[in-house]
C-alpha cells in the first residue's frame, strides 16, 4: 500500500468512525473488524466505500440517514421488528422526534401496508415508553 492511498483508506476510515458516532452518540469507538465477524463474507471493500465514500459529512445527516432507514425497515414489517426498535432508539439519540418518527412510519402504511405500519407505531410506543421511564 502507497503512502497516499494509506492516507486515504485513514481519512475514510476516520470519516467512518465520526458517522458510526453520529448514528448513535454512545458509542465510544467504533471497530471496522467487528464487522468482518458479523459478516465474514462482506469484503473489506465494500466496508471502506459504505463507511469512508457513500456516508460522509457532506450527505444526509445521521437524524436524516436514520428516519430514511427506518422508513426502509417500516416496509419490511414484522420480519424487522429489533432493527426498528435499535433505529428508532437511535434516531432519538440524533435529534427526530417522537412525532417525526411517527411521521415517518405513517408514510409507509402506503409501501408497506397497514399491518406493517401498525406494527411499526406498536415498537415507537414502547421505545418512548422505556425513553420516557430513563427520564424519571
Amino acid at each position: 500500500m502507497n503512502t497516499e492511498f494509506q492516507k486515504l483508506f485513514m481519512a475514510m476510515m476516520e470519516q467512518g468512525t465520526e458517522m458510526a458516532r453520529m448514528f448513535n452518540p454512545a458509542l465510544e469507538s467504533f471497530n471496522p473488524k467487528a464487522f468482518e465477524k458479523m459478516f465474514p463474507t462482506m469484503p473489506a471493500d465494500m466496508l471502506e466505500m459504505w463507511f469512508g465514500k457513500t456516508f460522509n459529512r457532506d450527505g444526509l445527516d445521521a437524524r436524516t440517514r436514520l428516519l430514511v432507514t427506518l422508513a426502509g425497515q417500516v416496509t419490511l414489517g414484522a420480519q424487522a421488528e429489533a432493527p426498528i426498535r435499535l433505529t428508532i432508539r437511535h434516531a432519538l439519540e440524533a435529534g427526530a422526534t417522537e412525532r417525526e418518527i411517527a411521521e415517518v412510519i405513517f408514510q409507509m402504511s402506503m409501501f408497506g401496508g397497514v399491518p406493517a405500519m401498525t406494527k411499526a407505531l406498536e415498537l415507537a410506543r414502547e421505545v418512548f415508553d422505556e425513553k420516557s421511564g430513563e427520564n424519571t
